[in-house]
Formats: C-alpha cells, structure tokens, sequence
C-alpha cells in the first residue's frame, strides 16, 4: 500500500468534512471582506472591482505557490501545511475587524485617491489569508494523491464539497447569519470553521507519519511503487496541461460573467436588496458543487474527458441564454410578472421565496452543467503522481484568472461598453469558438457539439439593450421612455399613459421605483426643509441625486448660491440629461439649467472623506432600507462623517423610514427635529431655531410656492403646509438616548428579513419612554 493510501475511506471523510468548512468560512469572510474593503474603496463598480481583484490576486498567487511546493511534500507534510493554512485563516478571520475596518477602512478613509493605491492597500489587507486559502487545494490534492485511478475522483470530490460549503456559506451567511450576529459575529464563527477544519486535518497527521515512518521520501513514485514513464517527456494523451489551462480559464470567465449578468438581470426586475447577492451566489456555488460531484462519480469510468468537458461546457452556456430568453420573455405574463413587479417600491419578506425560487431555476443548471468540467478537466491533466499538487495548482490559478478576467473584464468594460445584451453575445462568440475548436481539432461530425454551437451561435441575435431593458421595465406600449446602462447599473424612465407630451413619468434605479417626473411633493419637502430651516444656506451637500426632486426642493431658497448633487449610480445623470433634451419645457430641464446645481458621479461617504469643504445644509435623499448598501447610509458612522462636514450652525436632513433611524440620529446629532408627519429628521450640533410660523410663512411665499409647482403643479398650499404641520419632536443633548443603533458592521434594517423595518411615526416615539 502507498503512504498516501493511508488516506482511506474515513480519513478521506474526515477530510471532506474539514474541506467543507473551510469552503463554508472562506465565503462568509469573503462577502464581509468585500463590505468592509468597499467603505474604504467605495461602493461604486470601479472600487469594487479593484477589491475582488485584490481577492483574486491573492487566491492566484496561493495557488501558485500551492503548484510549486506541494509535489516537493510527504502526504503528511502536505497535509500539515494545509492545516495550517486553515489555522492562518482563522487567526486572519479573527483580526480583519481591527485591520480591515478599524485600520483601513476607516482610518485610511479619504487618504488615498489613486487607483492603483487603493488596489495596493487592499491587496495588502488581504494578501496572507487570500493566498493562504488559494495554496489549500493543492496541498489537500497532494496529501490524498494515491492512485492515478483515483486522483481524479478524489481531487473533485474534495474541491466539489468545498464548493457546497461555499454555496451554503453565501445561503445562510446571507440570510441567517450576518443579519442575525452582524460582520463581527460572523467572522467569528467563520474563525471557528477554519479552526475546525485544520483540527480534523492535523488528527490524520499521525497515520501518515506512522506509514511513512522508516522510508526515505523523494517523489509520490518512490512510495507508491508505481512505475514512471522511461522518457523525460510524459504522456498527456489528452492534450497538454497548457492547453487545458487556456480552457479552463476562458470556462472561468464566461461562468463569472454569467454570474454577473445574472446579479443585474434578476436585480434590474426584481430589485438589489441585501439577500440578493447572496442568493445569486449561493445558488451558482451549490449547483456548481452538486455538478463537480456528480461528475467525479463518472471519471474513473472514463476513457476520454474531452467530449464531456465541451459538451458540459457548450451545454451549460446555451441552457443559461435558453432560461435568461425564458425569463425575459415571461416577464409581462402571470406568474411572473407578480413575483418580478417592475419597479415595486417596497420589497416585503413573503416575496423572497418565490424569487429565490426564480433565481434557482435562472442560476442552478446553467452552473451544475458547468460545474462538472472541473473533474473532466482533472482526468484530462493528472497523469503522473508525481505532480499532481503542482497541476491541480495551475489549473486552480488559470481558473482563478479567469474569474478575476470575467469579473473585472465584464463589470468596468463589457457592461459599460456593449451593455448587458451585448455581453451576452460576446460570450457566446467565446462559447461558439471554443466550440468549433474542438469540432474542427477533434470532433467532427459529433452531432451533440454542433447542436451546442448551433445554439451559441443563434445566442449572437438576442435583441439589443434598448429592446431587452424595455421588455424587463414593461412600460405600456406607446408611452415615452428612456434609459440609461452603464458599470455602475441601470436607469429606466417610464412614461405614463397619455402623458407623451409632458414627459411625466416613473423613475426605476436599479429595480426601484425612486421617484417621478414631476417630482414627487416628498422629494420636494425633503429638499427644500433644509434651505427654508437654515438662516444663510449658501452651500448644500446632496447625498443621492435620484430623480432631481430633492435637488429641485434644495434650490427653493434664493439664499442658496450651490448645491452639490453626488450620485452613485451614474445611469440616473444620464438618463436625466436626456430627458432635458427630450422635453426642454419641463422641470428636468429647468433643474439642469439652473446656474447653482452640479452633479457629481461618485461614492458620497468617499467625498465625504476625502474633502475638507463644510456645508451650510447637507440632505440624503431618501433611499428605501431594503436597498443593497443603504445601510452605509443610515449608519452612525456615516452620520458622524457628515456631522464633521457642517459648518457652525450646518445642518444634516435625512428621511425616517424606522425607528432605529431615528434613535442613530439621535446618538449621532445633539441637537434635532423630527419633522411630523413627513418623518424628515433634522439634526445639528448646535441649536436648531425651527420656528413653524417663519417655516410656514416662508413655505406661503409667492417665490417658494412657485418654484415647488414648477417642480410639481399639483402641489397645493394646503398640502405643503399640512405637511409641515404635524406634532414636531425636538431633543438635546440631555435628552435619554435609547435603542438599537445602526452601524456599518451591524446594519440590521438592511437585513428586513432577521429585523423587520418598522415605520415609525412621531406618536409612536413619544409613547417610548426614553
């Protein structure tokens, strides 16, 4: 018996239960990694790529060293550095709170501007546990290499289990365990797995020494006892491990790709919200893992992997364009279009299991079929025991490579460039050709591989962006419309019937209904409040820009010599330009021609950061708490950030949608407001003079009253001063603080699912004693 047989049936289960929880850990920290990194790169698509670049870099490099030094191990040895790479994880896990956030994302905010130095520094800070968890399967690989017979199945198995445990991770990490513990909580039990993972290792440790014991090792060969070929050169009857390394990265990229086609589609219809990251993710891990599974029963069986790795491949690529084109098509019809509400304002909890339900059906075939060429791939490339560390390495990096390829590739160029249509076809280009390779190299006349091509080549006709975002949006036919797609998302403006003339219509960000055209009277309180409060507002600060009825409600007052607009998503100044252009007589046009607005596309919490300039007035626009990332912008160090950024006497205004808004505002601002019964805050660190007669006298004006119907006409005075004219809730710095705080590492209205979002009203605060 060879010494690494001293890995046997339960060894091997013990194992795959460790491989398992680290795959489990590694996507809990992952998805917590990539929030805190975003606070300090910023949450726009350019910073995000740079750190799951980062990430990527680090995997790489790990399974490059991995490659290198496995083969050059004993099993046992192997199997100890893996071990303690699980170990380093856990430790990393359990320090990424004060280095990552403490250190980086907050202490390093606003310091660095260049790109290429917040790539650096997120790189830095996640350098040792990235390559530490990239370096694993190559030495798990070669601490259970026993049989060229086996490897193959063994080596998938493994790296199959890890995947479901990746997928479960992303599952109930999403959905369970960050929204009940927060960042910190999940990191913790994260460390826990990988601890775990590294004990079940290191209890084989013995076994394998005591069967090495008394043998001198130099290669797997000498200990096995199998024969080597005579020649220097060995046999690859499959095609040489450069070539299946090119394979197997342009199978990386188009997966990822996909995924991220997938994000924006299912986003785009069905709205960004917290879990939707995490079921997209989830579902591509855990299928891709059942598929690596299903296919590592059939290699040993297997005479040639090449037909099999093309048609999976092929297969997985027209069955994802067959249920996108399904989707797409559905749609406008029962029971999607209930389940899939265009542009519905509020996403509620008996909702998400029908569209987890869809994101399966879209997300899980497409991925199990491809999934299955990883132990295809295995039984092509492992030849020779006595580098099969060092092939599973390379192969693991050229598909690290290319997921970070479709990742960067298709988030910064391909969606910005050629749109989501257009991505699409430029992957079925690489799926046809990688197709009529094989046909014309090896498989001519293989009636399953031309059917595929035939499929990817009729994928090249899907309609272009503007008809597949009209199809997804559903306005009514004949209305107007606009819309805008870059990176950083999608913007749909949707005429109402009958309303061709006027342009008045909805505004859908990225799935949400934020606004209208008029705007909305609420936008238009929600900026104007600020102006009208403040004494001097010479200069005001916007957080979120949407649909220009808070800027329009910022410029009410002729005080005001700037407003500031910074928006994330840049498809909304796009999309507003063009319906400047397309209706100039309308309140669009008067907003951007107004000598005081300027619209800025970037991160606000990063201006925030990086400039030193204070504000009279600072006001967020109202953003729903069910949307992904909005809790960055109801947390208490976002509203310290801008409590920094007033000037003497400044102001911050922001919308209330729950209780736990209201008591971080509290913590955060002395001195406040509660503005009844539109739920607008407004907080100071000095006194705020909130006179309601000067207020609503300022509000009767001619000026004021005008220029918020030139915004709206249908508002009425009646109207805006009912609106201002509730039960106002004012506090100071002796008034009792209590109540959950929404933080960066705890956003828990963010999560509605673990903590509902309740509404909260200036009757309800009142009743609490505090």
């Amino acid at each position: 018996m060879g010494v690494s047989q001293a890995v046997g049936s339960k060894g091997m289960r013990r194992l795959m239960v460790a491989f398992f929880c680290s795959g489990f850990a590694a996507l809990l920290c992952q998805i917590i990694w990539q929030r805190m990194l975003g606070i300090f790169a910023g949450s726009d698509t350019v910073s995000a790529a740079l750190v799951v670049g980062a990430f990527l870099t680090g995997l790489g490099i790990g399974s490059m060293l991995g490659a290198k030094v496995a083969d050059r191990l004993s099993p046992s040895q192997a199997l100890t550095w893996f071990a303690l790479c699980e170990l380093g994880v856990a430790l990393c896990a359990l320090l990424s709170k004060p280095f990552l956030y403490d250190w980086l994302a907050m202490g390093m905010a606003g310091r660095v501007d260049s790109q290429l130095a917040v790539f650096g520094l997120c790189f830095v800070g996640l350098a040792i546990p990235t390559t530490l968890m990239g370096a694993s399967l190559p030495l798990l690989s070669r601490a259970v290499a026993s049989s060229l017979d086996t490897v193959a199945e063994r080596i998938s198995l493994l790296y199959g289990l890890n995947t479901l445990g990746a997928g479960l991770g992303a599952l109930l990490g999403g959905f369970f365990i960050v929204g009940r513990t927060g960042f910190v909580g999940a990191l913790g039990l994260a460390a826990c797995l990988d601890l775990l993972a590294g004990v079940l290792a290191l209890s084989l440790r013995r076994g394998l020494r005591r069967a090495e014991a008394g043998r001198s090792f130099s290669r797997v060969a000498a200990d096995t006892g199998e024969a080597q070929p005579v020649s220097g050169r060995r046999p690859e009857p499959f095609g040489g491990l450069k070539l299946w390394c090119l394979l197997v990265f342009l199978s990386g990229y188009v997966i990822v790709a996909l995924e991220i086609v997938w994000l924006r589609l299912l986003g785009t219809a069905g709205q960004y919200h917290a879990y939707l990251f995490p079921t997209v993710l989830g579902i591509f891990l855990i299928a891709d893992g059942f598929g690596m599974a299903v296919a590592a029963r059939m290699v040993r069986r297997m005479h040639d992997p090449r037909p099999a790795f093309f048609i999976t491949q092929g297969a997985g690529f027209v069955l994802a364009i067959v249920l996108i084109g399904w989707l797409w098509l559905a749609l406008p019809y029962p029971p999607i279009n209930g389940i899939l509400p265009s542009g519905f304002s509020v996403i509620t909890p008996d909702q998400m299991l029908p569209r987890f339900l869809v994101a399966l059906v879209i997300v899980g075939p497409p991925a199990f079929l491809i999934g299955m060429t990883f132990p295809f791939v295995q039984r092509a490339v492992q030849q020779d025991l006595s580098d099969v560390g060092a092939r599973v390495g390379w192969v693991q990096l050229a598909n690290i490579a290319g997921n970070a390829a479709g990742s960067v590739f298709t988030g910064l160029v391909t969606l910005h460039v050629l749109g989501t249509a257009g991505t699409l076809k430029l992957l079925a280009a690489l799926t046809l050709a990688l197709l009529l390779g094989w046909l014309w190299r090896g498989g001519r006349g293989r009636w399953p591989e031309m059917a595929l091509a035939a499929g990817a080549a009729a994928a090249l006709f899907i309609p272009d962006n503007g008809t597949f975002w009209r199809q997804v949006h559903r306005p009514t036919p004949g209305t107007f419309d606009l819309w805008s797609e870059d990176r950083s998302g999608v913007t749909y403006f949707r005429g109402y019937p009958g309303h061709q003339v006027d342009g008045a219509g909805d505004f859908v960000i990225q799935g949400f209904t934020q606004g209208s055209v008029p705007f909305t009277p609420m936008h238009i309180l929600l900026g104007s409040i600020g102006p009208l409060v403040h004494p001097h507002p010479k200069e005001v600060l916007l957080i979120g820009v949407g649909s220009g009825g808070t800027p329009w409600g910022a410029l009410t007052s002729p005080k005001t010599e700037d407003v500031r607009g910074i928006e994330l998503v840049k498809p909304v100044l796009l999309t507003l330009e063009k319906l400047a252009a397309a209706r100039p007589d309308g309140p669009v046009a008067a907003l951007l021609a107004d000598p005081r607005i300027h619209f800025i596309y970037a991160d606000g919490r990063q201006i925030l950061a990086r400039d030193s300039r204070r504000y009279d007035v600072i006001e967020a626009d109202a953003v729903l708490p069910q949307t992904s990332h909005s809790g960055l912008l109801y947390s208490d160090e976002f509203m310290r950030q801008v409590r920094a950024r007033l000037k003497p006497g400044g102001i911050f205004v922001q919308w209330a949608p729950s209780g736990r808004v209201v008591q971080t505002f509290m913590n955060v601002f002395p001195y406040g407001v509660m503005v009844d019964p539109v739920n607008i805050l407004i907080g100071s660190n000095e006194p705020i003079r909130l006179d309601e007669n000067r207020l609503l006298d300022q509000v009767r004006s001619p000026g004021v009253m005008n220029h918020m119907r030139r915004g709206n006409s249908g508002i009425t005075l009646e109207q805006a001063t009912k609106a201002l004219s509730g039960d106002h809730i004012h506090w100071n710095p002796s008034t009792p603080r209590s109540g959950s705080v929404l933080t960066d590492l705890f956003p828990r209205d963010e999560f509605f699912l673990n903590h509902p979002v309740v509404p909260v009203s200036a009757a309800s605060l009142k009743a609490k004693p505090r």
